[in-house]
């Protein structure tokens, strides 16, 4: 059952009266979407070149549920899936798309995005985000996409088991920078890590997608004098 602060948060969206231009105005829970500071997503662009702190992934098989929530297709994780980000342990959370992609490297946006959202002991959150290119058909993707309920349901996968590793790209360089949700409330303080090398979707899947949400993605942030670190793992 809905809490009575969930039954009370004010409804947004990507297009009319509720578009991302009005969500700080929508509730004061929404400030910071007007207010913050360090918003997500930017163009990342003039990264300095940093530590080669790796991203370690410690991903298995999972059986998952599938949720449409009436802003993307989300992937909800039970405990046991891990990033480790320089010692630190972030627990997965779930997995979820916006099209087109929400960063952008030097004023590109990719065709879709992934974003692993975990989240460690003392509630921090760290966002792992892949870019998804059009090219050739992803299987996770054909297995998700067969699963997805109607509009603000779930769906538990019994039968299935979902890798979230198997959405990650072979080379492992990324970037860095502190910022928010994209979504509100617009939390700040989330450690966000880019990931350089997309994975591919096919345009078939790609449709499908937005034929359910067309885009649901939230413009560029003023990167207000952040440091965008690059992360190279050859």
């Amino acid at each position: 059952m809905p809490t009575r602060a969930a039954e009370e948060a004010p409804s947004w969206g990507y297009g009319g009266a509720e578009n991302p231009s009005q969500w700080g105005r929508l509730g004061k829970d929404f400030a910071l979407c007007e207010t913050g500071r360090d918003q997500s997503p930017i163009d990342i662009r003039n990264a300095v070149d940093a530590d080669p702190i790796p991203l370690e992934f410690t991903y298995a098989p999972t059986a998952v549920e599938v949720v449409n929530n009436g802003h993307t297709i989300q992937v909800n994780y039970p405990e046991g899936n891990t990033v480790s980000i320089n010692g630190e342990v972030f627990d997965l959370l779930q997995f979820h798309f916006h099209t087109p992609s929400e960063h952008q490297i030097a004023g590109r946006a990719a065709a879709m995005a992934v974003h692993f959202v975990h989240r460690n002991e003392a509630g921090t959150l760290a966002v792992v985000g892949v870019l998804m290119d059009k090219g050739t058909t992803h299987p996770v993707i054909d297995q998700i996409w067969q699963n997805i309920p109607e509009e603000e349901k779930s769906k538990a996968i019994e039968e299935i088991q979902i890798n979230p590793a198997d959405l990650l790209p072979a080379g492992a360089s990324y970037y860095s920078y502190a910022g928010s949700l994209t979504t509100p409330p617009c939390s700040e303080e989330v450690r966000w890590h880019v990931l350089t090398e997309p994975i591919q979707v096919s345009e078939e899947q790609l449709d499908a997608f937005e034929k359910l949400y067309d885009v649901n993605a939230r413009p560029i942030q003023p990167t207000n004098g952040r440091v965008i670190k690059f992360h190279d793992h050859p």
